[in-house]
């Protein structure tokens, strides 16, 4: 039961035990009086749910206890409330009647009972449930319209914040096009000129007949890789709503030739039975292989590396470990690729482990669910 309820509640019961105290003293009340006044009482424990059924119980019963016993102006307390609740919810005819009904009723019951007697008493008490029922009506009329007024500040207030998250979303998309325009212009006329220099010197080579240095051809492999790559991300910027494809796992043998062929031995080891994986799973996966070979090639001196790929069900394992120059006593000083590493498996709530190994090396290790992360 809910805190509103249970208070609607409480208050019906204090009514009743007011109520009953009141008429105890009463002479002529019967049983059927107690109960009368008892389910005119509890009617407001649903004033707030069923306020126009609440004012037609309480109204009803308060008539019956008021015209039989004549207890006075407290008989009109639950009549009250009720009043007040369906003026709260709008419901101005309803109160008219109610109203109408009740005074008209204790008015020709005073007439009755004090003919030939002094008028102002009658006139007195007439006036003062005429001002209760008024007061009762604009304080519901009154709690209506601050109600109504606060649903409007809620209502502008969410607005607001909705019109400040589509600004900042805006602002976003102008900057990532901002930075894709600087990306293009820049590091993609660069990496042009690389990719057509590169072809340039093996097509000479090959021309005058000699061997093509393997390094050149990693140079040209490369460059073309980083303009699709480059590519990519562009249209990543470009497209915020859409999720294009990029590399995953699929690209994982070329990936490992590329690096064999710029002169780091490389070997692959999958475990488990391959299966469908989800675009970003399978897009981190790739990309923690891409930076993990990149790192060996470049701070493990004379190395070679082992990749492992596990599929467990409801994880993927990727592993990269080399034997590199890195030993179990160096503290690793993390970069700005492990740590992208990391949120990326962070973001798809997964777990990084990266350091040294015990035998000597360096190890990355990342455990991606394949579920969609909390």
């Amino acid at each position: 039961m809910s805190s509103e309820r249970m208070a609607d509640l409480a208050l019906a019961l204090v009514v009743a035990v007011l109520l009953e105290i009141g008429a105890l003293p009463l002479p002529g009340a019967l049983p059927l009086d107690h109960l009368v006044i008892v389910a005119g009482a509890l009617a407001l424990a649903a004033w707030r749910t069923a306020p126009v059924v609440a004012l037609a119980v309480a109204t009803a019963c308060m008539l019956v206890y008021s015209v039989r016993l004549d207890p006075g102006p407290s008989a009109a307390f639950p009549v009250l409330v009720a009043v007040f609740a369906a003026a709260r919810s709008g419901h101005r005819l309803p109160v008219a009647v109610a109203a109408a009904v009740f005074l008209g009723a204790r008015l020709a019951g005073d007439l009755a009972g004090a003919a030939g007697g002094p008028p102002q008493p009658l006139v007195e008490r007439t006036v003062l449930l005429l001002g209760w029922f008024l007061a009762a009506g604009v304080a519901g009329t009154v709690s209506r319209h601050r109600r109504a007024y606060l649903r409007q500040v809620e209502e502008r207030a969410a607005e607001a914040e909705r019109t400040r998250e589509e600004a900042a979303l805006r602002r976003a998309g102008e900057e990532r096009l901002r930075i894709a325009r600087e990306l293009h212009d820049s590091l993609t006329h660069s990496i042009s000129i690389i990719k057509v220099q590169a072809g340039v010197a093996v097509h000479l080579a090959r021309k005058r007949g000699e061997e093509v240095p393997e390094a050149l051809l990693a140079i040209q492999e490369a460059s073309g890789e980083a303009m699709r790559e480059l590519r990519a991300t562009l249209e990543v910027l470009r497209d915020s709503a859409g999720d294009p494809p990029g590399s995953g796992l699929d690209r994982l043998d070329e990936l490992v030739r590329r690096a064999r062929s710029a002169g780091l031995p490389a070997t692959v080891t999958v475990d488990g039975r391959p299966g469908a994986l989800p675009a970003e799973v399978d897009q981190a996966a790739y990309r923690i292989v891409q930076e993990a070979l990149t790192n060996v090639a470049r701070h493990a001196g004379p190395a070679s590396a082992s990749v492992r790929i596990g599929y467990t069900g409801d994880r993927l394992v990727v592993q990269v470990d080399d034997d590199g120059r890195a030993g179990s006593a160096a503290v690793p000083v993390p970069g700005v690729g492990l740590q992208g590493m990391r949120e990326r498996v962070t973001a798809l709530g997964g777990r990084l482990l990266a350091g040294p190994r015990p035998e000597g090396g360096f190890t990355v290790r990342a455990e991606l669910p394949l579920q969609e992360a909390p």
